[in-house]
């Protein structure tokens, strides 16, 4: 019997040398080394072989990125308005000495140091700043937390504030100053539509009374010019009866009256308190006078035409002469 369980200790001591002396370090993982209970080396991902009795696995850092939970806290602003914020961090172990041996409880560390930093920055700044301006809040914090873990060994690779919760009162003004502001903008574009408008009415009647000044513009010079053609007319035809008369012809002055008289009996026509009109007996005799002016007229337009008889040349006859027998 003997002989049987001395060979199966010395197998299980073998087994024993072989486990605590060879390590595999997985891939992400980082393990230090000591000895006689002081740090000597750190052990990278692989296979490894440890001094038998002297050399010992000290802590086992996890060296990838992970996400570290800020648990939820209450933070009054710098305008005195409580709200609640909580946040999550990104961190990475740089060095796995470092973060075993220079502080205890790292997560624990970490967390601590931004919940009070989150504190810090969300106190110093009003509640407006603070809803509008988290990345201002991100990248404050993300300096002053890697600034304090660098001498850990760790790296803050970002920093995030997960939620913001203002007092329901807060919250229910907030909506209110919301709402009115969409009626004021609503209230504004319907203006501006408004003015728009009635620019475009505006420009519409401006060219509107630009054409009708135009137009009126354009008959008050044809007006003119028939005026003026009836004043070239009447002229001609008074020139003409001012020749007859010249010329001692009486249907030229009874022209005149004529005229006058017919003027006179038009007005004597439209106006509005004449209820009755009184043709005169001799209006007949009127009507020849007036034929008889264009008669006058017409034979003063044919001699205008014709060709006026030579002058005969005068013959001076001898003062001083003798007749002959």
């Amino acid at each position: 019997m003997t002989s049987f369980f001395v060979p199966l200790a010395l197998l299980v001591l073998a087994g024993f040398l072989v486990i605590s002396v060879i390590k595999i370090v997985p891939q992400g993982r980082e393990f230090t080394v000591e000895r006689f209970g002081r740090y000597t080396r750190t052990l990278k991902p692989g296979i490894s072989v440890l001094t038998p009795f002297v050399e010992a696995i000290g802590r086992r850092v996890n060296m990838m990125e992970q996400v570290l939970d800020v648990p939820q806290q209450e933070v009054i602003t710098k305008d005195n308005v409580s709200v609640k914020v909580d946040a999550i961090v990104f961190i990475q172990v740089m060095d796995a000495a470092q973060a075993a041996y220079k502080v205890d409880n790292l997560m624990y560390a970490i967390t601590q140091l931004a919940q009070t930093n989150l504190r810090t920055v969300v106190g110093s700044m009003e509640l407006d700043e603070v809803l509008s301006q988290r990345d201002a809040i991100n990248t404050r914090l993300l300096s002053t937390i890697d600034h304090a873990t660098g001498p850990w060994g760790v790296k803050v690779a970002r920093i995030e504030i997960k939620d913001l919760t203002p007092p329901p009162d807060i919250t229910n003004a907030m909506a209110r100053q919301m709402k009115a502001e969409r009626e004021k903008r609503a209230v504004i574009t319907e203006a501006e539509g408004e003015k728009q408008s009635q620019i475009a009415r505006a420009e519409g009647q401006k060219q509107s009374a630009i054409l009708q000044a135009e137009g009126r513009r354009e008959a008050a010079f044809r007006d003119a010019e028939a005026r003026e053609r009836e004043a070239e007319a009447e002229a001609k035809a008074t020139a003409f009866v001012s020749e007859a008369i010249s010329k001692g012809d009486v249907n030229a002055i009874n022209y005149f009256i004529a005229q006058k008289y017919v003027e006179a009996f038009g007005d004597l026509a439209r106006s509005p308190n004449a209820k009755t009109v009184i043709v005169p007996a001799d209006f007949a005799g009127l009507t020849g006078t007036v034929a008889g002016v264009a008669q006058l007229i017409k034979t003063l337009g044919t001699d205008s035409e014709k060709p006026k008889p030579a002058t005969p040349a005068r013959t001076n006859t001898p003062t001083g002469g003798t007749k002959g027998a």
